[in-house]
């Protein structure tokens, strides 16, 4: 059996530029991109596959993506900063939440973990 050297989420988007900038603007790095056909972009523990989806159906479905941040307060601040929408949940339980959504309607979210 083959070893398995690496992991990723791949999302289609309708535009690659602006999909690779609005993941800049929260802090994913790109690492690679071809051209208009595949970028990967990676953050803590994370690669993300940015993929041109060549029609109009551009939604992850169910999918979600959670980012464990460190500062509630300094996070809230840049989505504030760059003009990003979101919702802010205390569960009580297992951390505070900032939900929002990529501009291809990927469902994102910040968490502050209570552990």
């Amino acid at each position: 059996m083959s070893t398995i050297t690496g992991t990723n989420v791949t999302i289609m988007v309708a535009d690659m530029d602006r999909a690779i900038s609005f993941y800049e603007s929260i802090g994913v790095k790109l690492q690679q991109r071809w051209e208009n056909h595949y970028a990967m972009m990676t953050t803590a523990g994370l690669t993300i596959g940015i993929h041109p989806s060549g029609s109009d159906n551009t939604s992850s479905g169910t999918l979600s993506i959670g980012f464990m941040i460190d500062s509630i307060d300094a996070t809230q601040k840049l989505l504030q900063d760059n003009n990003i929408s979101f919702s802010k949940e205390d569960d009580g339980k297992s951390g505070i939440y900032l939900h929002f959504k990529d501009p291809d309607g990927t469902i994102l979210y910040f968490v502050k973990p209570m552990w």
